[in-house]
């Protein structure tokens, strides 16, 4: 697209994601419009949590790999990627920048590269995410719920729980229906 026809620069967008991270952390009224304005902020910083989790799995992969060919040919390993304080997030027809401090993007991009690595099993990963989510959500946005993170990885695991338990049901009837056969 010809620059003519983009209005503000990627720099000018981040640098209005974060004013609009900081207007509603600064919110001290409780007003219906203060409340709409955490809960939309909080929905963009679920989609950033995600997105950098996903991003430190992904770019930790990629790393990997590299450094792999790296080191087999003599090679010092290439720098380990860094997370981003920004994240473009869909918001209706258009993309938008979503802003989160360095210390929470730090966070989730570490466990997105440690679930990577298999150095945390998804329940423990989904637990420390969730835990990172509720203190966004409490402190900083103030909100009476949290919102919930990686729901793709919740309902993964729940698809391979009910999977294993209709392959133990099958198993236990035919268990069953071995002794009735034997009896």
């Amino acid at each position: 697209m010809l620059s003519i026809f983009n209005r503000n620069s990627p720099a000018d967008e981040m640098k209005r994601a974060v004013a609009a991270f900081e207007k509603v952390l600064s919110l001290s009224s409780d007003s219906r419009d203060a409340r709409s304005l955490r809960m939309r902020m909080g929905m963009l910083c679920r989609a950033h949590l995600d997105k950098t989790f996903i991003a430190g799995a992904e770019q930790t992969a990629a790393w990997q790999e590299l450094a792999g060919l790296h080191i087999g040919s003599g090679k010092p390993a290439p720098d380990a990627p860094v997370p981003s304080k920004f994240q473009k997030i869909r918001a209706g027809e258009t993309d938008i920048y979503a802003y989160l401090p360095e210390e929470y993007v730090t966070e989730a991009f570490a466990l997105g590269a440690r679930y990577q690595k298999m150095e945390l099993p998804a329940p423990k990963v989904i637990e420390a995410m969730q835990a990172l989510a509720n203190q966004i959500c409490y402190y900083d946005l103030r909100l009476q719920e949290p919102f919930q993170v990686l729901s793709f990885l919740r309902e993964e695991l729940a698809a391979e729980a009910a999977l294993q338990e209709s392959a133990n049901d099958a198993q236990e009837n035919a268990s069953a229906s071995d002794g009735k056969a034997t009896g």
